[in-house]
């Protein structure tokens, strides 16, 4: 009985110390909130990658130019900046596997190696995704024969790059908006164990990696529990799921910042890491019934869809900046449960975005101007944690 009081005792005043350490978070990023201007600079600047060294990978998604170099102007930011990368492209099977018995791996390699000469973690992006897949899976018409072609093709990869990927997104988009699997190619042909072999074969091959699950609209609370589902019964067979990517491609009024913090909270209950994965915050107008990042959608251009082609007004910029920061404020509460927060692409200029659901537009969704230069919301989310650091010393 004296032990079992003891147990109860020191329960409790843990979960009176984490209520505390809750409660002035709050009060500390309500007073870095209240004494901000739009204007206003940090005291000391630092690098994304400097200012979140102590709690995530800062990571950038890389196009081809910078890869092979000859973008040495974004090279040379990304070396600043950042110290986790993804491919953009370059490692989807289209490109990378594009003959059944053959691979391409020139860029891939030269990706990797940017990585490690500049001592930055390295994702893989991905092993399996329905979309931007190599036409030589849909010759394949005996199930049995496709299981094996899918097989070979994860290991040869994984293999491949044993070493020097630290992370891979394995799966890509395998979800519904309700939750349910989606009807692609590999579903079809293998049902929906694709999922677990998909797993179990990449850790076969590199048991160190780090593997995730990936997908957009993970906030949405349909498609969050059937993530969850999925998840849990991957890890009913005893195979191991290392975190869940959360597609962070959000707009400036939605999902909402408590839909954000439910999400990162439910899936951190599986036991895994939480990656924000793709993170750009569009400032246009959304397409009516647009679904998060479904790259088959198009819609047609117009001046109401396009309507900042001669720059971002202040008080657009400003709305930025602040989105930005409130989103940070949640990801430094749950630092604990994140391991990288990746921005899809280096600037504005580059950003899918400007294509992506309407051709020829000009979006403004990341922390770097067209020529390179840090907006405000770069601004805004250094100086929130730099003065988060601050209160957090003199307290």
């Amino acid at each position: 009985m004296i032990c079992s009081s003891i147990n109860k005792a020191e329960k409790f005043r843990s979960i009176v110390r984490l209520v505390l350490q809750s409660f002035m978070f709050i009060i500390l990023t309500s007073l870095i909130s209240c004494s901000q201007t739009k204007d206003e600079k940090p005291v000391k600047v630092k690098s994304l990658k400097e200012a979140f060294e102590k709690d995530f990978y800062i990571g950038v998604a890389l196009n081809g130019r910078i890869i092979d170099q000859s973008d040495s102007a974004s090279l040379s930011l990304v070396k600043r900046e950042f110290n986790s990368i993804t491919a953009e492209n370059i490692m989807k099977s289209s490109i990378i596997h594009p003959q059944r018995d053959s691979f391409n791996f020139e860029l891939a390699d030269k990706f990797v190696a940017l990585g490690k000469n500049n001592g930055m973690h390295v994702h893989g992006h991905t092993l399996i995704w329905h979309s931007q897949l190599s036409p030589w899976f849909a010759t394949i018409e005996d199930s049995f024969e496709f299981k094996d072609a899918t097989e070979k093709h994860i290991k040869d990869l994984a293999l491949h790059f044993k070493g020097v990927v630290d992370s891979w997104d394995v799966v890509n988009e395998a979800l519904n908006e309700d939750g349910t699997l989606r009807n692609s190619i590999f579903l079809e042909k293998m049902g929906d164990e694709y999922l677990s072999l998909a797993f179990k074969w990449t850790s076969e091959v590199d048991p160190n990696a780090k593997l995730f699950y990936n997908d957009y609209n993970m906030t949405n609370p349909d498609k969050r529990q059937g993530a969850i589902r999925m998840i849990k019964k991957i890890q009913e067979k005893g195979i191991k799921v290392d975190g869940v990517g959360m597609q962070g491609h959000w707009h400036l009024d939605y999902p909402s910042l408590e839909e954000i913090e439910e999400s990162i909270l439910e899936y951190s209950k599986l036991g895994v890491q939480v990656a924000i994965t793709e993170l750009d915050i569009s400032v246009l107008p959304n397409p009516w019934d647009l679904e998060g990042a479904e790259i088959s959608q198009n819609f047609e251009n117009s001046e109401e869809m396009n309507p900042y082609t001669k720059g971002l007004p202040d008080s657009i910029q400003t709305k930025l900046a602040n989105r930005y920061k409130d989103i940070f404020k949640i990801f430094l509460k749950h630092r604990d449960k994140i391991s990288r927060v990746t921005f899809w692409g280096v600037n504005d200029r580059q950003s899918w975005l400007n294509g992506f659901p309407i051709r020829g537009r000009t979006n403004y969704p990341l922390l770097f101007d067209r020529e390179l230069k840090p907006k405000p919301a770069y601004y805004g989310i250094i100086g929130l944690k730099e003065k988060l650091d601050q209160l957090q010393t003199t307290n």
